[in-house]
């Protein structure tokens, strides 16, 4: 009954807005409190589980994407979409859509995402006649491409906790993230389909297009060169993770200065003491997630759910189907990083226990979460 009112009391101080770590510290506090853990054995492993090379690709994906915010990279990733699709009704919402997918490849963040892709389509898309609400959902949705479209923050973490491949985990969600770009655009494009506010830009030929589509393919194409580096080098073999975040932001600082001119050293230093309080945050979560999700497995917490959903039903697609309905709940209370961090140490045994795969489950926990 402890551990169960541990996981009770986390819930309940993430809802009411209490600091994430904090509400992790609590929880942690209960358990030990109440069976008797020595601190002094919790607080080693903790760091242990910190001290990981992996971990430090996260920092310097932020920083990859503060660095392309300020530096107007995202702008001529949407200038070249809008482009192909530009034209059509409900093709601006399709540009937002694949610009919030290119850019997930670059930063692996949703909240990235949605503040660059937002900060550009959204006036665009007033101008052009969309309902605010219809745009406002629509870059909702969009942005959590961000956490799908590899390398993602988000599968960083999970397989750091999970004890997976980054790589595959890295895999597992590009399907999913392509799906979903897919659909938000045809959904977009039905809610449209009648709507006679919405302008379009002149219908050009043939000569004109290739001329336009060439002129903004030059000028996107340092922007471009950014998520092959990133992801060439990771599935090619060649880099890590980490190695491949520290060359994007590498990469970021002469492209934002010197090619597009959106940085200079004023913006950078903001964009670094941005990213340092991020990641100091981020690390104090991932910090207390370990020595919680730690107490978790030592008083079985998996066990106890996998015997809850026994006894509801013995089939694998109804635990499935009650898993999923309860990460889309703890996504709709939480931020992305700290519903992953709940979610994986507690649902990951259970899951594989039934048969689902841990890197199938990758994709679930993004998509749902998400």
């Amino acid at each position: 009954m402890v551990v169960l009112a541990s996981l009770l009391l986390l819930i309940i101080t993430l809802f009411i807005g209490i600091p994430v770590p904090f509400a992790f510290f609590a929880s942690a506090l209960l358990i030990i409190i109440f069976k008797g853990y020595d601190p002094s054995f919790l607080l080693p492993y903790g760091y242990s589980k910190m001290s990981t090379l992996v971990l430090l690709a996260i920092p310097l994906f932020i920083l990859a994407g503060g660095l392309m915010e300020k530096g107007k990279i995202g702008d001529k990733l949407v200038d070249l979409v809008d482009v192909l699709v530009g034209r059509i009704r409900g093709g601006l919402g399709a540009v937002m859509v694949f610009s919030c997918a290119v850019f997930g490849t670059i930063t692996g963040s949703a909240a990235a995402t949605q503040t660059v892709i937002g900060t550009i389509m959204l006036r665009r898309l007033e101008e052009a006649g969309y309902p605010k609400a219809i745009s406002a959902s629509l870059l909702a949705s969009s942005a959590v491409l961000g956490m799908l479209i590899p390398p993602s923050t988000i599968m960083i973490l999970y397989s750091w906790i999970g004890n997976q491949s980054v790589l595959a985990s890295f895999l597992s969600s590009i399907i999913p993230g392509v799906i979903l770009a897919v659909l938000l655009s045809l959904c977009n494009a039905w809610l449209l389909r009648n709507n006679e506010n919405i302008v379009l830009r002149e219908k050009m030929n043939i000569k004109t297009f290739g001329k336009e589509f060439t002129n903004k393919t030059i000028t996107a194409l340092p922007a471009l060169i950014m998520p092959v580096l990133v992801l060439g080098g990771i599935y090619g073999g060649i880099v890590t993770p980490t190695v491949a975040a520290a060359i994007a932001v590498l990469y970021a600082i002469p492209i934002g200065l010197y090619i597009y001119k959106g940085l200079n050293g004023k913006k950078i230093v903001n964009v670094i003491i941005e990213s340092a309080t991020t990641t100091g945050v981020i690390m104090i979560m991932l910090y207390s997630v370990m020595i919680l999700s730690r107490l978790y497995i030592m008083e079985d917490l998996p066990g106890i759910i996998m015997s809850f959903l026994n006894n509801i039903s013995s089939s694998k697609y109804v635990m499935m189907l009650m898993i999923n309905v309860f990460m889309i709940i703890i996504g709709m209370l939480m931020d992305d990083v700290s519903a992953v961090l709940l979610c994986t140490p507690v649902l990951l045994p259970v899951v594989t226990k039934i048969g689902i795969s841990p890197v199938h489950f990758a994709a679930i926990i993004g998509v749902n979460l998400g």
